[in-house]
C-alpha cells in the first residue's frame, strides 16, 4: 500500500473541510490529515476515500464519514496515554486516528469477517492496539476496565449498563443512540452512580447487534 502525494494533499483538503463544518481540536485534525483512510477501504472504492462519505465495507458495515469520525472523537476530549475502549473495530479507521493521538486502544469487534480483516491490516500497518477482541460489543471488555473513555460506533437503542459500569470516575462515554436516527450522546461519570448526559444532534449509523445468547 502507498500514500501519495496526491491522497496527502486530498487529506489536506479533508481538513479544511471538516474545519469548516466545525471541527476544531487541533490534535484531531491532524489526526484526520495523518491516517490514510484508503488504507482502510475496499481498493474499489479508493479514489473516494477523502469524500466526506460513508462507504460499504465488508460484513454489510460502513466505514463512517470522516467528519462523523472526527465529531466523535472531538467529542472524546482524548488525551495521550488514555485507555480507550472502542466497541466496533469495523475497518479500523477510527482506531487508526486514536492511535494516532496516542491512546491506549482496547478494540472489540463482533463480525469475525471484520475482525480478521482489521487484525491483519493492523498487522501489516504496525498499528498496535492494547488489544483486539472478537466479541460482544454490549459486554465491553470487563477484563481491562476501567476506561479514561468508550466510544460506540455503531447505533442502540439505548446505552448499555455494562459500558458505563467501565468508566473511570471523571471518564467520558460517546454513544450514539436511537433506532433508524440516532442522537449524538456523551456520558461523563462524576461519582459512583452518577453520569451527566450531553446530546449533540443526529447522525445514522449501522446498528449495534447484541448477541441474546
Amino acid at each position: 500500500m502507498e500514500d501519495t502525494t496526491k491522497f496527502q494533499g486530498l487529506r489536506r483538503q479533508l481538513k479544511v473541510q471538516l474545519r469548516e463544518k466545525g471541527i476544531y481540536t487541533e490534535s484531531v485534525l491532524e489526526a484526520i490529515g495523518a491516517v490514510p483512510r484508503h488504507f482502510f477501504m475496499d481498493p474499489g472504492l479508493i479514489n473516494f476515500a477523502y469524500e466526506d462519505q460513508a462507504y460499504p465495507i465488508a460484513a454489510n458495515q460502513t466505514i463512517s464519514q470522516p467528519y462523523t469520525v472526527a465529531f466523535q472523537t472531538e467529542l472524546l476530549e482524548v488525551l495521550p496515554k488514555h485507555k480507550i475502549l472502542e466497541i466496533g473495530t469495523g475497518s479500523g479507521y477510527q482506531t487508526a486516528v486514536l492511535l494516532h493521538l496516542g491512546a491506549h486502544v482496547y478494540t472489540v469487534e463482533r463480525q469475525q469477517e471484520l475482525y480478521k480483516k482489521s487484525k491483519l491490516l493492523f498487522s501489516k500497518l504496525r498499528l498496535f492496539p492494547k488489544k483486539m477482541v472478537f466479541g460482544d460489543g454490549y459486554k465491553g471488555w470487563v477484563e481491562n476496565a476501567p476506561y479514561d473513555r468508550i466510544l460506540v460506533t455503531a447505533g442502540a437503542p439505548e446505552v448499555p449498563k455494562s459500558l458505563l459500569q467501565q468508566l473511570k470516575i471523571g471518564g467520558k462515554l460517546v454513544i450514539p443512540i436511537g433506532d433508524k436516527e440516532q442522537q449524538m450522546i456523551r456520558y461523563t461519570r462524576t461519582a459512583e452512580k452518577v453520569f451527566d448526559k450531553e446530546s449533540f444532534g443526529t447522525f445514522r449509523f449501522v446498528p449495534l447487534l447484541e448477541n441474546k445468547n
